[in-house]
């Protein structure tokens, strides 16, 4: 069992709380919040301890791990602290905002010895798991493309953390985009280079809602995604290769589609993916696996989102 501290108790914070109910695997024990006094619910409803400092819980020797659900802009300096106290980390995605810190939180991390974890859950959507695991069947992988949009959401309210654009370089990327960088290239290898468009048309707070960008991968496929606020909500990923195509429509359906147009439907019963992804994080810091996902894959993800915002801003294309 995985005893960890959740550090950002907001709306995204309470949902993964609340997916380890009951796990035998992984449980919060500990909350780091600005206003302890405000948020006794959490010790009522959950039995955490509550604390405003987080170096309370990395000085606690019954902690084994923090989960970070803070604002990304902090993401380096709480892994690297975390780190130096001998924590294993689970960080919401984007892990940080700019390469450099991304491969200072790493370097951290493998100094210490400790599992670092980054929270793409969308990697246990099963049509996505299926997805991967038929994607040899499609051929040579040629192109790949994405979908990630939805609804103005806490994500977009005045006064939030992420309604900046320092939180929120290129808009939604940081909120849904990086899900399909994360996805695309887990199937299609590192992206290489980018030229990106992203726009503010309907928010009225300092943040694009829509988001367009081609991509290229080092292993010669190409690709592009869409992510929008204040949309429909809409995820969707389709490989195209020699031999046909797969298309994952939401999380639970998965198109394949045959050279001559046929069509194959297949549908997923639902999961939670949030209590699959940290219980999987605890299977590795119980197996000692240092990174649930390749350092060189987190380093290139963050690189992507920098490139997009200065692809964006520059109206150039920006080679990685």
């Amino acid at each position: 069992m995985v005893r960890a501290a959740i550090c950002g108790a907001g709306n995204w914070g309470m949902r993964l709380i609340e997916s380890v109910q009951g796990s035998r695997k992984f449980e919060f024990v500990s909350a780091v919040t600005r206003d302890p006094a405000g948020r006794r619910d959490l010790a009522e409803k959950f039995g955490l301890a509550l604390t405003a400092n987080y170096a309370d819980v990395l000085a606690d020797p019954q902690i084994d791990a923090v989960v970070l659900a803070t604002p990304h802009s902090q993401h380096a300096d709480e892994i690297v602290a975390a780190a130096k106290a001998g924590k294993h980390v689970f960080v919401e995605k984007p892990i940080t905002l700019t390469r450099n810190d991304a491969e200072r939180a790493i370097a951290a991390c493998q100094a210490a010895g400790i599992t670092l974890g980054v929270g793409f859950n969308r990697r246990f959507a099963p049509a996505y798991i299926a997805l991967a695991q038929r994607i040899a069947e499609i051929g040579k992988l040629r192109h790949i493309e994405g979908q990630f949009s939805g609804p103005a959401s806490y994500q977009t309210e005045p006064g939030n953390w992420r309604s900046n654009r320092v939180e929120s370089p290129a808009g939604s990327m940081t909120a849904r985009g990086v899900h399909l960088v994360d996805a695309m290239s887990a199937l299609a290898g590192p992206v290489a280079g980018v030229f990106a468009f992203s726009t503010q048309r309907e928010l009225s707070i300092d943040v694009d809602d829509t988001t367009s960008c081609l991509l290229q991968f080092r292993g010669g496929a190409t690709g592009y995604l869409g992510t929008l606020h204040h949309s429909s909500q809409f995820w969707r990923i389709h490989a195209f290769g020699t031999k046909g195509s797969l298309e994952m429509r939401g999380e639970n359906e998965l198109l394949a589609i045959a050279p001559d147009g046929a069509v194959t439907s297949t549908t997923f019963r639902p999961v939670d993916k949030e209590r699959d992804e940290l219980e999987a994080f605890a299977d590795a810091v119980e197996a000692g696996v240092k990174f649930t996902i390749a350092p060189e894959h987190i380093v290139n993800n963050v690189a992507v989102l920098e490139a997009i915002a200065a692809s964006a801003k520059s109206g150039k294309p920006v080679r990685i």
